[in-house]
């Protein structure tokens, strides 16, 4: 692995994605062996909605929620598997991105789409040589942003699942109003998307440091 930065923040960022396939799958699940009548559904059936916005919507291609929840379970579980284990096989982004696509169909949710391709997307170059982003990033900017790489992260991580408990339970200390709890969560997806790609970027001027002192 040629980018250890990055490969790391994919690893992060394929287990907390799939966690939020995984929810949408458990909670489809728990709505039992029935019809879903659509392709459109709410994960969260509406007799175990902790709020009016609580119903994590997904898309499914499967006509059965229990089967739907199952699926979306298990292939999260694989996406979690493989950021794990296998990113340093060839061809594992092209996989990993299939994975997510998979996950969708199956109910999985719908939320996480932008982060995935995002991810999937910087996830390319992990066994790359940045020359590009080298010439993007000079010298005097890649040590000021590279010491961010894991603050960065972790506050994506962190704005990711704040975000996915008020998404499901609506808690947000001091705020009753509904529609402004869904906005609040809308804002923290948002801001988690934005530390994705600062996570990326530093992570990346982290590499080339790393590859230029072995020149």
């Amino acid at each position: 692995m040629k980018n250890k930065a990055t490969a790391i923040i994919t690893t992060t960022m394929g287990i907390l994605l799939a966690f939020a396939g995984f929810e949408h799958g458990l909670f489809e699940a728990l709505q039992g062996y029935k019809p879903t009548g659509s392709n459109f559904i709410s994960a969260i059936g509406k007799e175990m909605q902790w709020w009016v916005h609580g119903s994590e919507d997904a898309f499914t291609l499967i006509p059965n929620y229990l089967i739907t929840g199952i699926c979306a379970m298990c292939v999260s579980i694989m996406i979690m598997i493989w950021s794990i284990f296998c990113l340093n096989k060839r061809n594992s982004t092209t996989i990993f991105l299939l994975l997510f696509i998979l996950l969708v169909l199956v109910g999985g949710g719908i939320g996480f789409i932008p982060f995935f391709i995002v991810t999937w997307a910087y996830a390319t170059r992990m066994n790359k040589p940045l020359n590009r982003w080298k010439r993007w990033l000079k010298p005097k900017m890649r040590n000021n942003i590279a010491f961010l790489r894991p603050y960065a992260l972790a506050a994506t991580a962190i704005c990711w699942l704040i975000a996915i408990e008020i998404a499901i339970f609506g808690y947000v200390p001091g705020v009753n109003n509904p529609d402004f709890k869904l906005g609040i969560c809308w804002s923290f997806l948002f801001i988690a998307l934005l530390l994705l790609n600062v996570s990326y970027i530093s992570g990346f001027a982290y590499d080339i440091d790393k590859q230029t002192s072995k020149e």
